[in-house]
């Protein structure tokens, strides 16, 4: 584990080594840090081959990425003028503010690197919430990622490489060989991490050949696939590799010779099979320290597609990130998009100038007119269901106010709402309605009541019902369950521990068809089955946590909602 945070630094200033001999090849880097002097100090360290970068932002035009129709100078000339754009130039670009990239203009760049048209590309992102980050798409197709939150500028030094190390390696990439079980070996360690793209073995293969390079050999050594590895392969783990248990027991010693050979044999592959052992080993050794917890939940190191801080996203007409404008009807609160309308128009002036010989200025149809759009981002909720009966320990109520106010206290800078609800008895009770007062829930929470029998159904009902009020008020609720299951107590008309499993189930399902991030947090002293099914149901990630304190609870809750 990389205990070091200084490591990142020296690891994002061998990479960055590493592109300027094969750009074309490694195509990247996904850069995630604050702006601030700790990421400047790391961009003035790009190497010359990199250089000039040009910058550009989520809201580029088509017309400024692809080229097209230059508004000014076709009103200018009379004429339809056109520009080239950005990606024909065949500079290096970087993609600031890139976790706000929209879906559009991402698969638009993923292309361009595909086809060639874009050689390299630096994203910059500025996130620091877990569904804060750079579309999967890009991320997918650069060689390497590096986090540098946590650094401090006095702690890092630049390391220096002469111009001309980087020179001399781009003449040599092209002679350094690499041998069919080379791609093999990385390829079968890419499938043990669970990375489940071809794209990483290839790009692992290209930086261990411009690391061989970069030492000037002439063919790929073991220490370059463990480094490149280590670079490709750290960032995009799905799974962490389990060493088998089995161990073969010895067998008896015998003298036959006609089995020396056949020792000799094994002895020799088990001698080949080490060094894939080692290779699993030093891509372990890098990944982050939070990596295990983060890949046993859904979507894992993959990237969260939910809700985190911001809340679920709609799209608007007055307030938000700006998205690409759409031929519309001006009217109401629509706003029209000058720009956009002024570009759909200049082609046709020519023709509509000969139609309209008397007519002046710039001559504009109904289907012109774009009206503008923005993405706005709602609050997020996170809905506590608490088992505040007598079967589920009371110890851990103790742990389940204090994730409560853990969580509440990051709510001010992450935009969250908290509520809770606790069932016990024969019945759901609202405890605590919506809010971010860290006050209002200390009071609430200190007299929560414990005792009773379980209508597991009753809480997930009064979740449901509160769900639905929160998305008609703009919210994004989110359901973090915490019980052990054992439903004991059916909803109103109906009796028996059969009929509350069946109403719990019903209840579940129901959530289930909202399609909100829940989590299951089993709070008895062994992981339960039927709670585990439940949670299958729900549509909700199980997190059995039979020793957890406050903080682990806090933790795992925000880590399974994070998706």
């Amino acid at each position: 584990m990389m205990a070091d945070p200084t490591e990142a630094w020296v690891t994002g200033q061998l990479a960055l080594s590493l592109l300027a001999v094969d750009p074309d090849g490694l195509r990247g880097m996904h850069l995630r840090a604050r702006a601030g002097t700790v990421r400047d100090g790391f961009l003035t360290g790009l190497p010359e081959a990199l250089s000039p970068m040009r910058r550009i932002a989520p809201g580029i035009s088509d017309t400024q990425l692809f080229g097209g129709i230059d508004i000014a100078g076709t009103l200018a000339a009379g004429r339809v003028v056109r520009s080239s754009g950005l990606l024909a130039t065949g500079q290096p670009l970087m993609l600031t503010m890139a976790e706000r990239v929209e879906a559009e203009l991402a698969a638009k760049l993923a292309q361009a690197l595909d086809s060639g048209a874009l050689h390299t590309l630096i994203l910059l992102d500025e996130g620091v919430d877990a569904d804060e980050i750079a579309p999967h798409t890009l991320r997918e197709r650069l060689a390497f990622s590096l986090d540098l939150h946590g650094l401090r500028a006095m702690e890092l030094t630049e390391i220096a490489l002469e111009p001309t190390d980087i020179a001399d390696a781009r003449r040599l990439l092209p002679a350094v060989e690499v041998s069919d079980e080379t791609l093999a070996r990385l390829t079968v360690a890419a499938a043990q991490f669970g990375i489940d793209s071809l794209r990483a073995p290839l790009l692992a293969l290209r930086a261990a050949r411009a690391h061989a390079a970069l030492s000037r050999r002439k063919a790929v050594s073991d220490d370059d696939l463990t480094i490149a590895a280590q670079l490709v392969y750290g960032h995009r783990a799905t799974v962490v590799p389990q060493e088998s248990e089995e161990q073969a027991e010895p067998e008896p010693e015998t003298n036959h010779p006609e089995e020396s050979g056949q020792d000799q044999d094994n002895q020799q592959t088990n001698e080949l099979e080490l060094p894939d052992e080692l290779l699993i080993e030093a891509v372990k050794a890098l990944l982050p320290p939070d990596l295990l917890h983060a890949l046993s939940q859904p979507g894992g190191a993959k990237g969260s597609k939910g809700a985190g801080g911001a809340g679920k996203k709609h799209k608007g007409n007055r307030r938000g990130r700006p998205l690409p404008s759409r031929p519309g009807h001006p009217g109401g609160d629509k706003r029209i998009d000058i720009v956009a309308t002024l570009r759909a128009a200049a082609p046709w002036q020519p023709i509509r100038r000969q139609a309209q010989p008397d007519a002046t200025g710039i001559l504009i149809r109904p289907s012109d007119i774009h009206i503008r759009r923005f993405q706005e981002l709602s609050d997020r909720l996170i809905i506590f269901v608490v088992d505040a009966s007598g079967s589920s320990a009371v110890a851990r109520m103790a742990e389940a106010k204090g994730a409560i106010e853990m969580m509440l206290a990051e709510a001010y800078a992450r935009r969250d709402h908290v509520a809770l609800i606790a069932f016990r008895g024969d019945g759901a009770e609202l405890l605590l309605p919506p809010t971010r007062s860290l006050v209002q829930t200390k009071r609430r929470l200190a007299g929560l009541p414990g005792g009773g029998g379980t209508p597991l159904a009753a809480g997930l009902q009064a979740a449901a019902d509160l769900a639905q009020r929160a998305m008609r008020q703009g919210l994004s609720p989110s359901i973090a369950l915490l019980t052990d299951g054992r439903a004991n107590v059916a909803l109103p008309g109906r009796s028996g521990r059969a009929a509350a499993r069946e109403d719990a189930e019903q209840m579940a399902r129901v959530l289930r068809a909202m399609n909100l991030p829940s989590a299951a947090v089993d709070t008895s002293v062994r992981p339960q089955a039927e709670l585990k099914a439940l949670a299958a149901t729900l549509g909700a990630t199980y997190v059995p946590l039979p020793r957890a304190d406050a903080a682990g609870l806090s933790r795992a809750i925000d880590t399974a909602l994070e998706r």
